[in-house]
């Protein structure tokens, strides 16, 4: 099947280190749970196997209750001295995909959003093959004293140095192709992806649990206590400015048109998905962005001078209070809504006032995956 992209996590029974650790409850879920339901969350994988030669692995991953299925592992291929690419090998031999997402589950700081945009990045440069990491600033020698990546007579200053990524082991994108060819996760053209700095940390000894476990209940702990995103099941959208660039195109007809984008749109089906109603509110009454609602199934309020007003209508309407709603604006005309909402937010590009209480401004401008920037991170925060 083309355009197939699937997840691959391998959970070999076996630990020498830490004993049953695939399957071991680390803050309150079996270590393999947490990359597993991380890439069944991920749009953008297909389809999740696990490849084990443990019944009770298999047992356990099947109480989860995710669509994920589950692979009979050789036992030649489950020994300690196994690589992964022969894992990777094996299941190239019985199962049609044209790139791999191999998710080691002794990272299980790894979430969806990660996966995600890795994959967008994977696919948008072309890439043969992916490798994650984090970003190092840190000046490193051989023990012979040869200085590997840097040059000292050229020193660079800290701050305007890029630094060098460090392999963290999360995970890889390899197309078929590659894997076959170079019967190698890595090879052709060779992307990176940059992880948080906590993800450094792999499970591999007694030691690297804690740390991975006083991370993994501490991300909860806030997630659930002080993200606001939490609470939030309906999303109001602003047009002009927010889900477009804020151009007014016109045509020799003067016709209007205007420039929207895909990733926003696939950003809101997203948190669809989710639970999260999206409604689209405008103060313009435009044929182009009633037309883009219907694309989307979404329901759009056009006309609306005083958005404001509106909120208790649409309160009433979905049984909801306004720390549940999210509004996403751009100018002075979304500034009593956004500051009645539970949460808010604006593209890179939004009018100073509106910046200046928005709980979320985007690194994007508006029309160019401000959008899409918001729904990943309602994503991360909401699970």
């Amino acid at each position: 099947m083309t355009n197939r992209t699937v997840a691959l996590v391998p959970l070999r029974g076996g630990s020498q280190s830490i004993p049953g650790k695939n399957i071991k409850v680390i803050a309150g879920k079996p270590l393999c749970q947490w990359t597993l339901e991380a890439a069944c969350k991920c749009e953008r994988i297909d389809r999740v196997y696990v490849s084990t030669d443990s019944p009770e692995i298999k047992r356990v991953v099947e109480s989860f209750g995710l669509p994920i299925v589950v692979i009979d592992r050789p036992a030649v291929l489950a020994t300690g001295t196994a690589t992964t690419e022969s894992v990777m090998l094996d299941f190239a031999d019985r199962f049609a995909f044209s790139s791999v997402v191999t998710i080691q589950a002794t990272s299980p700081l790894t979430t969806a959003v990660d996966l995600t945009q890795a994959l967008e990045t994977f696919e948008s440069q072309e890439l043969d093959s992916m490798v994650t990491g984090v970003i190092h600033k840190c000046f490193v020698w051989t023990i012979g004293g040869i200085p590997l990546n840097y040059d000292p007579v050229n020193r660079p200053m800290r701050q305007q140095w890029v630094g060098t990524l460090v392999e963290n082991g999360a995970f890889y994108v390899t197309t078929r192709e590659i894997l076959t060819k170079h019967l190698c996760r890595l090879g052709g053209k060779i992307g990176t992806f940059a992880m948080g700095p906590e993800t450094a940390v792999e499970i591999d000894e007694p030691s690297d649990w804690k740390i991975c476990e006083d991370i993994l209940v501490a991300r909860d702990r806030t997630v659930s206590t002080n993200d606001p995103l939490r609470k939030i099941r309906l999303v109001i959208c602003d047009v002009d400015g927010t889900l477009t660039d804020g151009g007014m195109y016109y045509d020799h007809n003067g016709e209007v048109m205007k420039k929207f984008n895909t990733r926003d749109a696939h950003g809101l089906g997203m948190i669809q998905q989710q639970g999260v109603r999206v409604v689209i509110v405008t103060r313009e009454i435009s044929p182009v962005s009633a037309a883009r609602a219907r694309k989307l199934n979404l329901t759009i309020h056009e006309g609306v001078k005083d958005k404001a007003t509106l909120l208790p209508m649409l309160l009433q309407e979905y049984q909801l209070r306004a720390d549940q709603v999210a509004m996403l604006g751009d100018d002075v005309n979304d500034l009593e809504i956004m500051r009645l909402c539970g949460y808010s937010a604006c593209p890179s590009d939004a009018a100073t006032e509106i910046k200046n209480i928005a709980s979320f401004v985007a690194s994007k401008p508006g029309g160019e995956g401000a959008v899409r920037e918001f729904c990943d991170r309602l994503i991360a925060g909401g699970k």
